[in-house]
């Protein structure tokens, strides 16, 4: 016995809903990408005897276009109707900076009403880690210039409060970002609300100097997020050379936690994530250093 069709409480199957559905009768917003690229960048360094600093960047793009012309964004830009959130991310970063062939995760939604003047727009943005010295970089599509920042970061208030279930933490995060030409500037403040057993947590922009939409506000969650993935995942490596020295990858956890790190807890965190060699990296002025791979069976080991 054939099973009939379930229909609604207008007498319609599913075919005849569809076939008769109006999409108008919801206003529509507009869905873009935001995509927060970090890199490690050698600094130049003029003592030979020392590896050289290494700096954290993160790639903008300067807007050719209204709104916010002239000021510096991160790459992205309006999802089509055929395609998914992950290929509008790939093609908007290929089309304005010339990057190609990266691993993009999803980051987080925004949403907020207001966050674009031209109308009603979400936005989801995606992080990857890369190796900046393996890509050329080129401004394309409506991007005026495309250029990597040094973006540093520093808590410059704090606050508590108690409530009657539970309590209210304000913190105030000041970023600043540089390139050749360049400084950019922005404060935000996050609030932290815990009712009970519910903790929610928001940004607010403060103020923000060349910094369009709310990308400041992006760029810093990204940034908390980054160095939380850095402790528990294998983030980092992608940043390194096929052979490493454990200094070399010291220095690069520390550029993204933003703070030193002593060198036997180091090497006890990340044992498991590396492979000894027997090769060794020779070089004026340094003592010969025993080069590491990374291990891609690490998980299978905890």
């Amino acid at each position: 016995m054939k099973k009939s069709s379930p229909v609604n409480k207008q007498g319609q199957t599913e075919q005849q809903f569809l076939r008769d559905y109006d999409a108008s009768q919801f206003e529509r917003p507009s869905v873009t990408v935001d995509m927060l690229v970090f890199t490690v960048a050698d600094e130049e360094e003029q003592n030979y005897r020392k590896l050289s600093p290494k700096s954290l960047k993160i790639l903008l793009v300067k807007r050719g276009e209204h709104p916010f012309l002239g000021q510096w964004a991160l790459p992205g830009g309006f999802v089509s109707t055929e395609e998914s959130l992950e290929e509008a991310a790939k093609r908007e970063l290929r089309t304005e900076t010339n990057i190609d062939n990266i691993y993009l995760e999803q980051l987080y939604t925004w949403g907020d009403v207001g966050r674009d003047p031209r109308t009603r727009v979400i936005s989801t943005s995606y992080m990857a880690l890369v190796d900046s010295e393996a890509m050329e970089v080129k401004a394309g599509d409506d991007a005026a210039d495309a250029e990597w920042f040094r973006i540093e970061d520093r808590w410059v208030r704090e606050t508590k409060t108690a409530t009657a279930d539970g309590s209210i933490k304000e913190k105030w995060v000041e970023l600043r970002l540089r390139s050749e030409g360049e400084e950019l500037s922005a404060t935000i403040k996050v609030t932290k609300t815990v009712a009970g057993r519910i903790v929610r947590e928001t940004r607010e922009i403060v103020e923000a100097s060349q910094l369009a939409f709310d990308h400041a506000k992006i760029i810093q969650y990204g940034l908390e997020r980054l160095r939380n993935k850095i402790e528990y995942t294998d983030i980092a490596f992608a940043l390194m050379p096929e052979l490493f020295t454990l200094s070399e990858l010291q220095q690069v956890y520390e550029v993204i936690l933003g703070k030193e790190l002593l060198a036997a807890a180091f090497r006890r965190k990340v044992a498991d994530k590396v492979l000894e060699t027997n090769q060794y990296r020779k070089h004026a002025g340094h003592r010969p250093s025993k080069y590491f791979r990374f291990n891609p069976e690490w998980m299978d080991q905890t």
